[in-house]
């Protein structure tokens, strides 16, 4: 039984109430995590405003030096963090699992530690001399999902430490372990308040709401469904926080019929059931040309079959459950939905627990709701099309423009096709490539903002103007 601790300040706190974390695979309680009072938040972004003080004002370098102190501590407690990531999440330890989770943290913790914005000279003539500068806002607080619990943790903190912010952080009630403990590794090589992590069940406390109203935090980055985006920007209102939203997907992968069924097949499935499809930039809706339709449809079940799911602690293992029951339920009953109106080609029946089978549906149309809503999950509708505008104008007709993809051995007629989809990222024969040299973020519904790269920073900061 992994008993977990908040991190306030510097010191473990306990929280007067605890919460119970299961394992999805298993059903079997493997922690506790604390329930966050108000007054738990309080002390937390108290602390955090303290450390701003002389936080913020560290030189680059030193910042630069923090920063990859942090990343060392993440690849030095790798293993460790992994095996709490697949108990809590379900994730298999292999293939793209939590060790891959785990590499990618510590390869975006070790690039974002080396960008940097240095003051602009604007103007520097007899009329005068103009710089701009980028200011750190202050308390930062970062509000992380259940499906990447600690990539999606570095993406919001490496940015905020970076640039001089301190940081509040809450994970998802769902997978709070490894999150806490990876905020007391840091805590091991950062100043006393720089970093701090709340925790609640969020049916107690509401402390992800608190923080998105609290005066002390300046700034809230949060990643989940677009249902809660607009209740934190709601709260966001009152006290005028800046925002990064990184919302829901439902993803379009356009293949075009010049493509090879079988050289795909691979990419397509991974594309689309990487995390068991608990991803928002998966690929959610795949629109195939008439032409190939029935090969591609054969080739992907062919590949999802050599796919191994089961318990995450098994290394053979690929896929693992859905997360938790909600979700599970939500997909199912899509999956229910779908079968009615189309053709069920893999998967669909319910497994044990919370093990859903990689299901792959077609016959489908735009109007059916496992096209429309974001399932969020492992079953990927296959919707045929026959001519290219057709299928532009479906992949658009979606609330959603977070990714897209387009599949083809013309790589100039793809990307064509790719700069007229609505959505922040279009991938070439791939999807969900995201990297963190390029900025990622949606459009529509998708939230706003951007991650990653010298853009995602900038939103860290307030710009100050000085004329001389």
């Amino acid at each position: 039984m992994y008993v977990a601790k908040m991190t306030i300040g510097g010191r473990a706190v306990p929280g007067a109430t605890t919460f119970e974390v299961k394992n999805p695979s298993t059903g079997q309680v493997i922690g506790t995590a604390p329930n966050a009072s108000n007054t738990d938040l309080d002390s937390a972004v108290s602390a955090a405003q303290k450390a701003f003080a002389s936080w913020s004002r560290q030189s680059d370098d030193e910042l630069q030096a923090a920063c990859l102190a942090v990343a060392a501590k993440i690849n030095a407690h790798s293993d460790e963090l992994a095996t709490l990531i697949t108990l809590e999440q379900g994730k298999p330890l292999n293939g793209l699992g939590s060790r891959w989770e785990m590499g990618g943290a510590g390869a975006w913790a070790n690039y974002t530690s080396g960008l940097s914005l240095p003051m602009k000279v604007l103007q520097d003539n007899g009329q005068g001399r103009v710089e701009l500068h980028r200011k750190p806002l202050g308390v930062v607080g970062s509000i992380t999902p259940w499906n990447f619990p600690v990539m999606i943790a570095i993406w919001h903190i490496l940015p905020a430490l970076r640039t001089g912010n301190t940081v509040v952080l809450k994970p998802s009630p769902f997978t709070p372990l490894a999150t806490l403990r990876m905020v007391e590794l840091f805590n091991e090589v950062l100043p006393t308040g720089v970093i701090n992590c709340v925790t609640g069940d969020d049916h107690l406390g509401g402390i992800g709401a608190a923080m998105a109203a609290h005066p002390g935090i300046r700034k809230i980055v949060f990643t989940g469904s677009c249902a809660t985006g607009r209740k934190v920007m709601q709260s966001a209102a009152t006290t005028m926080k800046r925002l990064t939203l990184e919302l829901g997907g439902n993803d379009a992968g356009i293949v075009l019929p010049d493509c090879d069924p079988k050289a795909i097949a691979e990419g397509l499935f991974w594309g689309s059931f990487i995390n068991n499809g608990q991803t928002c930039a998966a690929m959610k809706r795949l629109y195939v040309h008439e032409s190939i339709h029935d090969d591609v449809c054969e080739n992907l079940v062919a590949f999802a079959k050599s796919v191994p799911m089961g318990d995450g602690m098994s290394e053979q293992n690929m896929l693992g459950p859905v997360q938790n029951r909600m979700q599970f339920d939500k997909v199912a009953s899509l999956v229910t939905d779908a079968r009615k109106k189309g053709e069920l080609l893999l998967g669909g029946e319910v497994g044990d627990g919370l093990f859903f089978p990689a299901t792959i549906i077609a016959g489908l149309k735009n109007g059916d709701a496992l096209v429309d809503d974001e399932q969020f999950g492992p079953a990927l509708p296959v919707i045929r099309y026959r001519d290219v505008e057709e299928a532009i104008k479906a992949a658009n007709d979606s609330q959603n423009g977070l990714g897209g993809s387009v599949w083809s051995r013309d790589i100039e007629h793809a990307k064509h096709v790719a700069g007229r989809m609505e959505c922040g990222s279009v991938w070439i024969n791939k999807h969900g490539a995201i990297q963190p040299n390029a900025p990622f973020g949606g459009t529509k519904s998708s939230g706003f903002g951007v991650e990653f790269a010298e853009e995602g920073q900038q939103e860290y900061t307030a710009q100050q103007v000085i004329f001389s």
